[in-house]
């Protein structure tokens, strides 16, 4: 994921972010699924998927603790 694209991130509402979160759950659930059953040939999208559902929650939270920041 590009710079450009960790800024893209932080600039969605918030629940758009979680619905992108959500999906993106959803999406690395069925590629498990599928390497079980044998049918994943690109095992490294499992690896660039979860790091993108990671940076998605990292943005989540630094929103969560600036909301809440006393300063």
């Amino acid at each position: 994921m590009k710079k450009q694209d960790i800024q893209q991130l932080r600039a969605k509402p918030a629940a758009e972010l979680h619905k992108l979160i959500k999906d993106s759950e959803e999406r690395l659930r069925k590629l498990r699924f599928d390497l079980a059953a044998g049918k994943v040939k690109n095992v490294a999208e499992l690896r660039s998927v979860r790091k993108a559902i990671a940076r998605m929650h990292t943005v989540a939270h630094e929103r969560a603790r600036i909301g809440t920041s006393t300063q």
